[in-house]
């Protein structure tokens, strides 16, 4: 799980590589480096462990200068971070130069062939074996050493590789994990994932699976491994390179927070008929007969993903009457699961480049299936191998704790329940008009919420040194349940479970005292007679907690915050809205809540320990 950077074209190289680095650090801080070709045709390497700061100041004691190199940012998967291990790597010779993103399965098998051969290895990671076959094959032409040295490679990989024998070049490759070039004036980039170069050029395109990008001072040259030529369609970038920095907030994540009614309301907005009610979804090769036609739905992804599938679920199968199952795209292709052309596979990655999401979208397609990518990046692989796109509009997300995508997902979700509802005539007219204006009202009930900062300084006050925390939630919201102990666990290091309300009695019990908080989703759709049977059961569980002498922190609705404020401890207030609606709002106070007790806790909040953003291997 790493960032790659690279750079070619009239300016100075290390300061573009260097900031593109700083903006892909949500994908691995392990370590860093750079690799230049300097104008006296000598290659400059300059590594550094840790974050990218010691690179930085690794290069203001020993400075490089070239117009052309690569860099890169590592999650350690093969050998521990250090320097020794850090990227780039190279050959016995030094003449090749490889920075990599991904796993090379195979790479003891080729390490152990390679050292017979007479090569000498000086580091713990795979990425080493790379360097050296380049270094086999090369004949005095890079991208021809390149393409029979993949061809040896089992894994996957995102490749960006440089040689002093060839120079002016960068070679790049993809078999798994993104790459996206840039084309601008006379100058060419290649990255890991767009924020890295958009503040150069919002003109590019992502290499597919088997595509090598030959970039030169004179452009950029496609082929496939076996050097025939290719074509990808060039994507122009709409996001505001602004929208990437921290705009004045202290972290990414509270700023992505703060975005959250920008971002459902732009994922909104084009796809709803105010007046009609109507959902339309563009981007569809699904017609109204297949949606019809489908018996069943499978929704699968990985993380924070899997957590809005497990709320869609209730979404689809509450407004369209069609069973829906939740796979964990780690696991959903290795038990043959039973899916076939009556199935709709909704694959969900903020990337669109999850490898595991990945893979399981490729075995329902091998079974059949469509498949329809909710995801967060317009051209991803994700969305290129769906049978149909839902784009959210969130905007880049660089704090590696989900916010702002969730939101949108759930959004995208529910615009696909009603599609779904309204196309197999489950869901009225009268209903979807009622629905929408919910939907449309969302953004400003969000806005509410944030406008509640200061209710979270009390209470992390109270809480942040606590070792445990539970969070209870039924139905739709136990879901978020989970969401909400997934967030402090991520970014403050306490443990936190997730547990249905219901199943209390069965085991949760035994945990409570008086130093264990319990956070609990009691909130209700005030319309709805089977939500409020809900909340009285909820209430209940709330007394369970309360008569152990546990500490209640209670997620409610406006109108039942006196009620709740007599057994609670803490009571945060959301908006009404319909039940299904309601994680949208009330997720946002458990990250506001996981946030805060970071801070107080003094953690890395956009980049917690051992975690990056985008998943690219298993």
């Amino acid at each position: 799980m790493c960032g790659i950077v690279g750079y070619i074209g009239p300016r100075r190289a290390v300061p573009i590589i260097v900031d593109g680095l700083k903006r892909l650090e949500y994908r691995g801080y392990d370590s860093a480096g750079v690799a230049v070709l300097q104008d006296d045709g000598c290659l400059a390497v300059r590594r550094a462990s840790g974050k990218l700061r010691n690179l930085e100041d690794a290069l203001r004691l020993s400075p490089v200068d070239g117009g052309y190199g690569i860099g890169h940012t590592r999650w350690a998967t093969h050998g521990r971070p250090s320097e020794e291990n850090a990227h780039p790597h190279r050959d016995c010779h030094g003449d090749i130069i490889v920075v990599h993103n991904g796993i090379v399965e195979n790479y003891l098998a080729l390490k152990h062939q390679l050292e017979q051969e007479g090569h000498k290895f000086v580091t713990e990671t795979d990425t080493e074996v790379i360097a050296h076959l380049v270094e086999k094959y090369y004949d005095g032409n890079l991208e021809n050493a390149v393409r029979d040295a993949v061809r040896k490679l089992t894994g996957v990989f995102a490749l960006g590789v440089i040689s002093r024998k060839d120079p002016d070049k960068i070679v790049a490759a993809r078999s798994g994990p993104p790459v996206v070039v840039g084309l601008g004036d006379g100058e060419y980039f290649v990255a890991s994932d767009v924020p890295a170069i958009l503040s150069h050029t919002r003109d590019m395109f992502f290499l597919a699976d088997g595509d090598m990008a030959i970039l030169t001072r004179g452009g950029v040259h496609l082929t496939d491994f076996d050097g025939r030529a290719v074509k990808r369609q060039v994507s122009h970038i709409l996001w505001d390179p602004i929208m990437a920095e921290k705009g004045g907030y202290k972290h990414f994540m509270l700023k992505e927070i703060y975005e959250q009614p920008r971002a459902v309301r732009d994922t909104t907005l084009g796809r709803v008929g105010q007046e009609s009610g109507r959902i339309f979804l563009d981007e569809m090769d699904i017609s109204q007969k297949d949606f019809k036609a489908f018996r069943q739905v499978r929704i699968v992804a990985c993380g924070t993903s899997w957590h809005a599938a497990l709320a869609g679920k209730f979404m689809i199968e509450r407004l369209a009457r069609i069973p829906v199952e939740v796979d964990y795209g780690s696991e959903f292709r290795y038990r043959d699961p039973i899916v076939g052309p009556d199935t709709l596979t909704i694959v969900i990655s903020q990337s669109g480049e999850t490898a595991d999401t990945l893979a399981a979208q490729r075995e329902a397609k091998q079974k059949k299936s469509k498949t329809l990518a909710i995801c967060n990046v317009v051209g991803s692989m994700i969305t290129r191998e769906a049978s149909g796109t839902l784009i959210t509009h969130a905007g880049p997300e660089i704090g590696v704790a989900s916010t702002k995508a969730f939101t949108c997902q759930l959004t995208a979700l529910f615009l696909i329940a009603m599609h779904l509802g309204q196309t197999r005539e489950t869901l009225s007219t009268e209903k979807s008009s009622k629905l929408v204006e919910q939907l449309l009202h969302l953004p400003a009930q969000l806005e509410d919420v944030l406008r509640r900062d200061a209710i979270y300084e009390d209470l992390t006050r109270a809480l942040f040194r606590s070792t445990d925390f539970l969070y209870l939630g039924r139905g739709v919201h136990f879901p978020i349940a989970l969401e909400g102990a997934l967030k402090l666990k991520e970014i403050s290091y306490i443990h936190a479970e997730g547990y249905p309300a219901g199943e209390m009695k069965h085991g949760p019990n035994a945990l409570i005292d008086e130093n264990l908080p319990t956070v609990i989703i009691a909130t209700r759709d005030p319309d709805d007679a089977s939500s409020r049977v809900l909340y009285e059961k909820t209430l209940s569980n709330i007394q369970e907690v309360k008569a152990r002498e546990g500490i209640v922190v209670a997620i409610a609705c406006e109108q039942d915050v006196e009620e709740l404020s007599k057994v609670a401890d803490h009571v945060i207030p959301v908006g009404a809205t319909n039940e299904l609606l309601l994680p949208i709002l009330e997720v946002v106070p458990l990250q506001m809540l996981a946030y805060h007790i970071a801070v107080r806790r003094g953690c890395d909040v956009d980049q917690p320990r051992n975690l990056a953003k985008s998943v690219t291997v298993e």
